[in-house]
């Protein structure tokens, strides 16, 4: 190798010498700031650590304690997190059990829900969703949701998350709202009023079907929003009678910014309407004029109607010859009519305002008024005799009909009572019951003077009667034939008399009721009646039904049947005889019948019969006095007694006994 090559190679080589000992520098002065900024980035590192744990636990403690629910969920919707919010709203707890959020889509809104999360995925958020959802309990929950998507470090979706906001409550308002607002415009719209709202410049912007029905508007409301109401007035004053009048009043109203009610209007076709008016304030400024129009005219034809009636039984009430008071439920008098003035003798301003009884009612009638006063309290009406005194003193008896009187709340405030002077009936009353008194005493004189005339009548028959079969006896064989015969019509003519007296005693006393009543079984006396009557055997007595159990005087019944069937007996003209005894029952009467097949009674004589001493048929053994009797007994038990009869077939008796 030449020199030259060498030189060059030392040349080199120390060049090379130099540039690494030049790199070894470099990369030592690298190497220490190298070692700087690594100190420096683990310093960093650290405090961005400390920073972001400070921040992630911030982050946590504000999503624990924010007041709506929070979750975080994978992609398949698994919930991975939620807070005590969320366990409250959703009722489900992921510490003690799974839970998917498909679980709680309502069926309803399915499509909505995977719609919304569709563009969730797709762009990372949504704000404001809403729809409902079911908790646990199966309890529906209306929720709006903001919800984001959460990335890995390689941006990729891993979990979204999102914060849930309970509004049911606000729902269900807001249901409300529009419920109502839609039952207020169906209200007003449907409305029995004609409504008009104008705003301030007098533009209307509401009315309703019953405003264009009344003024007679070719149109439906909505069609007349925005129109003119000041125009509109000018242009359907003609419907009114005082057309001017009409305009000028509600420029007037309008002007004074007062409510206004009861305005009324009468249209030229007679009807009238009541007009209301009411101005609408919002911070002290006028914003609107809301009218009213009500169609009156049936009620102020039946007002006119009613004060036309008030009046005339005004003047009734005023003038009849019943008094009338009005109290209130202290006692105290709040109305009184002419008659009543009048029975009193007192003037109006003497009693209204007054108790009435202390102006009435003294010893025995103050409990009287109090015991009716309690009964109308409680609702039920009374009526009763009340004797006081009017302002002269003289003493007065009113027959009292009252009855509870009651306000249109259906209260009770008080007593209306009618009250009839019934003084003079009531003296006469008192009169009757004095004769009636007599009367009764003087029967029981007459009474007792007919047995003591019967008994006194009796004993010269029976002497007579005595004397002559002494004289029969102490001449036997001595008097002829004739004279015999005279001996028996004497005897025959004694027995009638006595008979006649006997009749004529039980005829005073038929009348009359001596005992008290008793419960008598008919069937029974019938069935006596056949053992003591001699019944011939051509002669059947039947009972045809069984007979009622009546009250009353047992003799007098036995006398009552004993008449009928020895009649039938006495006047049966036939080979075989009958008669049958028939009963039938009413609501208030028993009702008999005895039927026989005898002689019969022309209908001319069907009244006489029951006149005393009327007899058809003269025989010895009738005085023509047992039908009266009869009649006298039904008579006495408020009955009636009648006959169908035709001469040769027989005769029915039919007869009421009235019930007790």
């Amino acid at each position: 190798m030449s020199q030259h090559q060498i030189e060059i190679l030392e040349r080199a080589l120390k060049r090379e010498k130099a540039a690494r000992k030049a790199a070894e520098k470099i990369l030592e002065d690298k190497s220490r700031d190298l070692y700087d900024l690594s100190e420096k980035l683990k310093g960093s590192n650290l405090k961005l650590n400390e920073l972001l744990e400070e921040k992630s636990s911030t982050l946590k403690g504000l999503f624990d304690n924010i007041n709506d629910a929070y979750l975080v969920m994978d992609l398949f919707g698994n919930v991975m997190k939620m807070n005590e919010v969320a366990v409250s709203l959703f009722g489900y707890n992921i510490e003690i059990e799974n839970f998917n959020v498909t679980e709680i889509i309502y069926p309803e809104d399915i499509e909505y829900t995977y719609k919304s999360f569709t563009e969730l995925y797709e762009k990372g958020f949504f704000n404001g969703f809403t729809a409902r959802v079911y908790t646990k309990n199966k309890e529906v929950k209306w929720v709006q949701i903001n919800a984001t998507i959460v990335y890995n470090k390689e941006n990729k979706a891993i979990a979204a998350q999102g914060i849930i906001r309970d509004i049911t409550k606000e729902k269900e308002e807001e249901y409300l709202l529009v419920e109502s607002e839609n039952r207020l415009s169906a209200l007003v719209l449907n409305l029995n009023s004609g409504i008009v709202l104008e705003d301030e410049n007098r533009k209307i912007v509401l009315s309703n079907t019953k405003f264009c029905e009344l003024f007679k508007v070719d149109a439906q409301p909505q069609d007349l929003l925005g129109m003119d109401c000041k125009m509109a007035s000018e242009q359907n004053k003609y419907l009114f009678k005082e057309s001017a009048a009409f305009v000028d009043r509600m420029d007037e109203i309008v002007a004074a910014k007062k409510p206004v009610f009861g305005d009324q209007l009468e249209m030229i076709d007679g009807i009238i309407l009541e007009r209301n008016y009411i101005p609408i304030f919002i911070q002290g400024k006028v914003k609107g004029y809301l009218w009213t129009f009500r169609d009156i005219t049936i009620e102020k034809k039946y007002s006119l109607s009613l004060e036309i009636e008030k009046e005339k039984y005004s003047n009734i009430i005023a003038n009849m010859n019943l008094g009338l008071v009005e109290i209130n439920t202290d006692d105290q008098i709040s109305m009184v009519n002419q008659s009543f003035l009048e029975m009193s003798g007192y003037a109006k301003d003497e009693l209204i305002g007054k108790v009435g009884c202390d102006i009435f009612a003294f010893d025995e009638g103050l409990e009287v008024v109090r015991n009716q006063k309690e009964k109308r309290l409680k609702g039920e009406p009374s009526s009763f005799e009340f004797k006081t005194k009017n302002k002269s003193g003289e003493t007065k008896y009113w027959l009292v009909s009252a009855a509870p009187n009651y306000n249109l709340f259906g209260e009770n405030i008080g007593s209306i009572a009618l009250n009839l002077d019934i003084t003079k009936f009531k003296r006469l009353q008192l009169q009757k019951e004095q004769i009636l008194k007599e009367l009764e005493k003087s029967n029981e004189h007459l009474h007792e003077y007919a047995h003591i005339v019967s008994h006194d009548l009796k004993s010269p028959l029976r002497s007579i009667e005595a004397l002559v079969s002494w004289i029969k006896a102490d001449n036997e064989g001595k008097f002829d034939e004739m004279t015999l015969q005279n001996f028996d019509l004497v005897e025959i003519t004694l027995e009638t008399m006595e008979k006649l007296i006997s009749d004529v005693l039980e005829y005073s006393s038929a009348g009359s009721s001596s005992q008290e009543d008793e419960d008598v079984d008919l069937n029974n006396t019938l069935s006596d009646l056949k053992k003591i009557l001699f019944i011939p055997e051509n002669i059947a007595v039947n009972v045809l039904k069984t007979l009622p159990i009546v009250k009353g005087d047992k003799t007098k019944f036995q006398q009552l049947f004993q008449n009928f069937i020895s009649n039938a007996i006495k006047f049966c003209d036939k080979e075989i005889g009958i008669v049958e005894v028939d009963y039938k029952e009413d609501t208030t009467f028993h009702q008999f019948s005895i039927r026989d097949n005898g002689i019969g009674i022309e209908k001319k004589y069907h009244d006489k019969i029951f006149e005393v001493f009327t007899s058809l048929n003269k025989r010895e053994d009738s005085t023509g006095i047992g039908l009266s009797i009869v009649k006298k007994i039904i008579d006495l038990h408020e009955g009636a007694i009648w006959l169908e009869s035709e001469p040769n077939k027989g005769t029915t008796f039919y007869f009421t006994i009235k019930k007790t």
